[in-house]
C-alpha cells in the first residue's frame, strides 16, 4: 500500500480488497471516558473468606482468601478508568444495607492494599443502596468528563432486595434512555453455592426500551476464580456496548452493528468510497480508506487483534 496512508485512532489496521473493507480496532472506543467501582460482599457469610484479623491474622493458618483477588481486579479495572482510579466500597455492610467505604484507588495503590474485610459484617445482603451509590457517584463524575459507568459488583449469597433492585434498574435504564444519565454498565459476579443464580438471572435479563441490557452475570466457583472471571465479563461487557454504525463520506449507512461491536470491522464500500465514518457511543471516527493491495501483496491480511474466547465455567451462567 502506499506510504502516504494514515489509519486514525481507534483503529490499527485498515485494508481494501476489492469493495471489501477490513478495519481492526486498536483499542474498543466504547471505554474511553469510563468510570469504574468495586463493590466487594461485606456481609457475614463473608468473613471466612477474609480470614481472620489483628493478632488472629498471624497465629491462624487460614488465609484472607479476597485479598489477593481484590488487587488484581483493581490493577485491572484500573487500566479501563479514565482516570486511573476505582471507586472502592464494602456493601452489605452492618444491618446489612450499609456502604462502607474505602476510596479511590490506583492500580500502583492496589498492589499491596490492604483488605481485610469491613468493620462490621452485614446481616443482609441489600443491594440497593450500592446502586444509589453508584448513580449518585456518575452524576458527580459527568461533570469531569466521565461518558460512561461500570460497577462491578461481588456478592456470595442471595440478595434481600431483589425486588427493589430490579424496580430502581428500570427507573435508571429510563434516565439513561432520556438521557439524564450516562450510559451504565452493571457487572454482576456470585461466588460459591451459596448464590441464588435464578435471581440473579431474572435480574440480568431484564431488558430496556432504548437501553438494552444493563447487567451482565456469571458464578465463579471458588473466590480464586473471582477476579479472573471479572476481567473476562468486563471486556465482554465492554465490546458489547452501544453497538457501532459505519457510514460512508454521503453519510449512508455501510454497516449497523447492534448487539456487538467486535474488534476487526468487516463492511462492503461503493468503488468510489474514500473513507468511512465509526458512530460509536455517541462518538465518530473517521477514517480514509487506503488504496487496494496489488496482486502481488496478501489478499486477506491477518488480523492484529481478535476477539478471545471466555474460558469454559462450570457454573457458566448467562451473559446479557
Amino acid at each position: 500500500m502506499a506510504g502516504h496512508e494514515v489509519v486514525v485512532r481507534p483503529f490499527s489496521d485498515v485494508h481494501r480488497m476489492g469493495n471489501k473493507v477490513v478495519a481492526t480496532l486498536l483499542h474498543d472506543p466504547t471505554v474511553e471516558g469510563l468510570d469504574v467501582a468495586l463493590y466487594m460482599d461485606g456481609s457475614a457469610s463473608m468473613e471466612d473468606e477474609y480470614g481472620p484479623r489483628g493478632v488472629l491474622a498471624k497465629l491462624a493458618p487460614v488465609k484472607n482468601l479476597v485479598e489477593p483477588q481484590m488487587r488484581w481486579m483493581l490493577e485491572y479495572l484500573a487500566s479501563k478508568d479514565r482516570d486511573g482510579q476505582v471507586r472502592v466500597a464494602y456493601w452489605a455492610t452492618g444491618d446489612g444495607s450499609q456502604l462502607e467505604e474505602v476510596g479511590l484507588l490506583s492500580a500502583v495503590q492496589a498492589k499491596d492494599f490492604r483488605f481485610p474485610g469491613p468493620r462490621a459484617y452485614g446481616k443482609a445482603t441489600v443491594m440497593l443502596p450500592v446502586l444509589r451509590d453508584f448513580v449518585a457517584h456518575m452524576k458527580q463524575q459527568v461533570a469531569k468528563g466521565a461518558r460512561r459507568g461500570l460497577a462491578v459488583i461481588i456478592t456470595d449469597s442471595q440478595l434481600s432486595d431483589g425486588d427493589d433492585v430490579r424496580a430502581y434498574a428500570t427507573q435508571v435504564a429510563k434516565e439513561i434512555a432520556a438521557g439524564r444519565l450516562p450510559r451504565m454498565s452493571f457487572v454482576f459476579v456470585g461466588v460459591g453455592d451459596q448464590v441464588d443464580e435464578e435471581q440473579m438471572e431474572e435480574i440480568s435479563h431484564e431488558t430496556y426500551p432504548g437501553v438494552g441490557h444493563l447487567w451482565c452475570h456469571r458464578i465463579a466457583d471458588r473466590m480464586e476464580e473471582m477476579a479472573e472471571l471479572v476481567a473476562v465479563l468486563v471486556d465482554e461487557t465492554m465490546t458489547v456496548a452501544a453497538g457501532g454504525t459505519v457510514y460512508d463520506e454521503q453519510g449512508n449507512t455501510l454497516k449497523s452493528y447492534e448487539g456487538r461491536l467486535p474488534a476487526v470491522l468487516e463492511f462492503d464500500v461503493p468503488a468510489e468510497c474514500k473513507a468511512f465514518t465509526l458512530e460509536v457511543a455517541g462518538q465518530r471516527f473517521t477514517q480514509p480508506i487506503p488504496e487496494e493491495h496489488g496482486d502481488e501483496e496478501e489478499a486477506a491480511p491477518e488480523p492484529t487483534r481478535a476477539p478471545e474466547p471466555a474460558p469454559r465455567r462450570k457454573h457458566g451462567g448467562h451473559r446479557h
